[in-house]
């Protein structure tokens, strides 16, 4: 548990509800065996802030998390503090907290020929990518990892805790991807504007819903989102630190699902995807990344949203969401890319809203979405 005497605000005293509820949206009836079911629904939790009206913020921030978890990783951290849901009440935001499509809360059917194709990361993953990235050493940055709240390995109380809280997930990250972008857009033509958070794997969830509705995405907060650009990238854990995986399957560069282009593409093909130039990487601890062929096509319906990118310094994202950033600057994407140590803030890995610094990692974010948000 946290200090006490060392508890940040949200932490400190009680935070009042105005009122608090759940939802599902989305989905569509298919038939399984005969009987008719109901696939791809997404639930969703309501949380209203009971504030002052002039504290109260004109846009909800609607939290979509990454893969193997579920909202919860909004609602708590795994050693017992409140999580970023509580920060953003304390800043007068309602707040839209949800079930990925197919998972949690929001259920989950067997497809026609009755299997269930679904993944579960195990302990030794959680651990690389996640809990204890400093012991495993799978990437340059990764020994920079101290903010944990407790050893990061199976067997801690913290640790087990946190991993009792993953769950299984669609195989299909293409499945993945378009049940939660209809899901989304379902979502907003329900509640109108709103401002999006996304994580690691609900990354793309942030371009897809915002190029379906960019009247109704108010800005994208997009912690760490799924890339590189265009191919996967492996960890090997030494010298090269990365492999590329032989086939693209972020066929439209940030996503696997359809953006819109202008000029317009018919086959994803047409982005042409090459290798930047060595010297393009900042640094030698940087991912030399794949980019569209010139001339670069644009994604219009991303522009003129406000747009962070918010990366931590341990992570295995801190080697290459410099790529995704210039990804989007060569699409014509204006955006911000905040690089936590240049707050300031050291030691954070990729699941930076349940270690032990996440209330002051929520105000980075709460901070930027009052100079940037938009009217």
């Amino acid at each position: 548990m946290a200090d006490p005497k060392r508890l940040h605000p949200t932490d400190s005293g009680p935070i009042h509800l105005a009122d608090h509820n759940w939802f599902y949206v989305g989905g569509e009836y298919v038939e399984r065996d005969g009987k008719s079911m109901l696939k791809g629904q997404m639930y969703v939790e309501r949380y209203i802030p009971d504030v002052a009206e002039e504290q109260a913020q004109k846009f909800p921030v609607v939290m979509i998390h990454g893969g193997g978890q579920t909202g919860t990783n909004f609602t708590g951290t795994p050693d017992g503090r409140r999580g970023w849901l509580h920060d953003f009440l304390r800043a007068g935001y309602t707040v839209y907290i949800v079930d990925q499509p197919e998972r949690g809360r929001s259920g989950h059917i067997a497809e026609e020929d009755g299997s269930y194709p679904l993944v579960h990361y195990d302990t030794l993953r959680t651990e690389q990518r996640f809990t204890a990235p400093e012991i495993h050493k799978l990437w340059p940055q990764s020994v920079r990892h101290t903010r944990w709240p407790g050893a990061g390995v199976k067997g801690n109380p913290i640790f087990d805790k946190f991993f009792a809280s993953q769950v299984d997930m669609l195989a299909s990250r293409d499945d993945c991807e378009t049940l939660t972008r209809d899901a989304g857009v379902a979502l907003l033509d329900e509640i109108g504007p709103a401002i999006l958070l996304v994580h690691s794997q609900s990354g793309p969830f942030g371009w897809l819903i915002a190029d379906a509705r960019p009247n109704l995405v108010k800005g994208i907060l997009s912690i760490e989102p799924n890339g590189p650009p265009f191919y996967e990238a492996l960890l090997t854990g030494g010298e090269p630190w990365y492999a590329y995986e032989k086939s693209p399957s972020r066929l439209y560069g940030l996503t696997r699902a359809p953006l819109t282009y202008d000029p317009p593409i018919t086959d994803p093909a047409q982005l042409k995807p090459v290798l930047e130039d060595a010297d393009i990487p900042s640094g030698p601890d940087q991912l030399q990344c794949y980019q569209q062929s010139d001339p670069p096509r644009q994604l219009p319906n991303l522009q003129n949203i406000p747009i962070l990118i918010l990366v931590s310094e341990a992570s295995y994202h801190a080697t290459y969401d410099a790529g995704t950033s210039r990804f989007l600057t060569r699409a014509g994407v204006d955006h911000d890319v905040i690089a936590l140590p240049d707050k300031g803030i050291h030691g954070n890995g990729h699941m930076v809203m349940c270690e032990a610094n996440n209330h002051e990692i929520a105000d980075v974010l709460i901070g930027w979405l009052g100079e940037r948000a938009r009217a």
